[in-house]
């Protein structure tokens, strides 16, 4: 399927946990047909136990909810858990489960990272936030800063059509070795509140959200900001973003100070240098672990999604963004990516660039070549084709009880 810029939407920006959970545990409270959830982790801490709360409520009040896991991401939720919602009703399924080998996940490639929720074919949520503690402002030092957005109006039925394609009864088949490509929608008349829902799967959809950023970028004509979790793009944003910047446009980037995760850091550090020199300002964001996966152009062009700028997500991960627009919601998102600038970033100068060593310049040729050709290396390998397991009452998904349902790649 493909989809359109649609017209007549309405929007409203969500900050973090504490902005997002309350609105979507609403929604679901004020259900009354069906509630799609799909996330790529759910821990069962208290946030995960309210989302528990909602979810069951909607099912014994005759609500069709179906849930979609990762199963790399949400491996560990208890039998008892799972259970009490599969018996009231609801459809539990996992992304590719896989048995854990000495204790370790083995299925980290072709994740499921997407971060959905439809609510009665009439409210959306798309986004980079999960359900766990970890992004509420009080979980301390290491909470997350992320965002997602609610949606009403006409591209909530795209959004619907694409969760339909998806399961299970709907798939058709698909061979790695197909190559289909579709063209990064153009809005032929701009608006107001206008929405694009944008995904990257493994069959017809490979590069749709990097098209649409790199298109971003040879459209800009006054500024861009890029706040990105886990920034290792391909060679193709790089170079854009260094043309934007030489032609004039203000291009700032947002990564990570302090990261969940150190080879975060190492990565995009040794992009700096080449940034820098092509006029791009880097900011590190030193408040907390930044999770946010969004972008804002000139007074009118935003994104905001689950999709990071790295090889992951770029290349092998199922991910799903919206692109907005829209005057209003641009600003919000504006003040707040620029407030992030000012009062929780460092700007990064020549002082924090490695030292321009013969090791450090090998690392740095051998660092962009990777990043030039991974993508279409990866993209032609073949790859086992991920599953979709049911959780059926009272079982939990043990890979060798559980029920499996053949699916594909764009699951």
């Amino acid at each position: 399927m493909n989809t359109n810029w649609r017209d007549g939407n309405q929007l409203t920006l969500l900050e973090n946990g504490d902005a997002f959970y309350p609105a979507v545990f609403s929604a679901i409270d004020e259900a009354q047909h069906k509630v799609y959830l799909e996330t790529f982790i759910w821990f069962e801490d208290d946030v995960g136990r309210k989302l528990h709360g909602v979810i069951l409520a909607a099912a014994k009040r005759g609500v069709k909810v179906e849930v979609l896991l990762d199963g790399y991401g949400s491996p560990d939720l208890s039998d008892e858990f799972v259970m009490e919602l599969t018996t009231a009703g609801v459809v539990f399924r996992y992304y590719d489960p896989s048995p854990k080998i000495f204790g370790m996940r083995t299925n980290l490639f072709r994740r499921m990272h997407r971060k959905i929720v439809l609510v009665d074919d009439r409210i959306a949520f798309v986004g980079g936030i999960n359900y766990s503690a970890e992004h509420m402002i009080d979980y301390g030092p290491e909470a997350k800063q992320d965002y997602s957005v609610r949606i009403e109006g006409p591209v909530v039925d795209d959004i619907r059509q694409f969760v339909l394609s998806n399961l299970p009864e709907n798939e058709r088949p698909r061979r790695w070795w197909h190559r289909h490509h579709t063209r990064a929608s153009d809005n032929e008349t701009p608006g107001e509140a206008q929405v694009l829902f944008v995904w990257r799967d493994n069959d017809e959809h490979r590069d749709d959200i990097e098209r649409h950023y790199l298109k971003m970028l040879a459209n800009a004509r006054k500024e861009v900001i890029i706040a990105n979790a886990y920034f290792f793009p391909g060679y193709r944003l790089l170079h854009a973003m260094r043309n934007a910047a030489r032609r004039g446009v203000q291009v700032r980037l947002i990564v990570q100070g302090e990261p969940d995760m150190p080879i975060v850091r190492v990565g995009a550090r040794l992009l700096y240098n080449y940034l820098l020199k092509g006029g791009v300002e880097v900011y590190e964001y030193l408040t907390r672990p930044l999770h946010g996966k969004v972008a804002v152009m000139d007074d009118h062009w935003a994104t905001v999604g689950s999709s990071n700028l790295d090889p992951l997500s770029l290349s092998l991960n199922l991910e799903a963004n919206v692109l907005i627009h829209d005057r209003q919601f641009n600003q919000t998102l504006y003040e707040n990516l620029t407030r992030l600038i000012t009062e929780e970033c460092r700007q990064v100068d020549e002082s924090m660039v490695p030292k321009r060593t013969w090791w450090n310049l090998t690392k740095s040729v051998l660092a962009f070549h990777f990043l030039r050709h991974f993508p279409a290396l990866v993209g032609w390998l073949p790859a086992h084709t991920p599953r979709l397991s049911q959780v059926k009452p009272p079982v939990q998904p043990e890979i060798e009880t559980q029920d499996r349902v053949e699916t594909t790649d764009k699951a």
